[in-house]
């Protein structure tokens, strides 16, 4: 029996699939200043160097990346909306 997985509940979704860089880290920049702080934002995208890129993006805001999820060229992204008003 296979057992499912249980990822953070997400306040709200971005699918930025088909997206090139910057695109995903902008509309994800903008859809975090819209949520309130302790927030999860789940991203999907598909570009090759999001892995690279939302880990530095979160490293330099403060946001926390709680999972990330690499399958079938698919790169999910949790992001816990961290205050940014330090």
């Amino acid at each position: 029996m296979k057992q499912e997985l249980k990822h953070p509940t997400p306040d709200q979704v971005l699918d930025a699939k088909g997206l090139n860089c910057p695109l995903p880290i902008l509309k994800t920049k903008l859809a975090l200043q819209r949520m309130e702080d302790g927030q999860i934002l789940h991203v999907m995208a598909t570009d090759p160097h999001s892995v690279v890129d939302f880990k530095a993006y979160c490293a330099r805001t403060g946001h926390e990346l709680i999972e990330l999820i690499e399958a079938d060229d698919v790169m999910e992204f949790y992001i816990r909306r961290q205050n940014t008003q330090m």
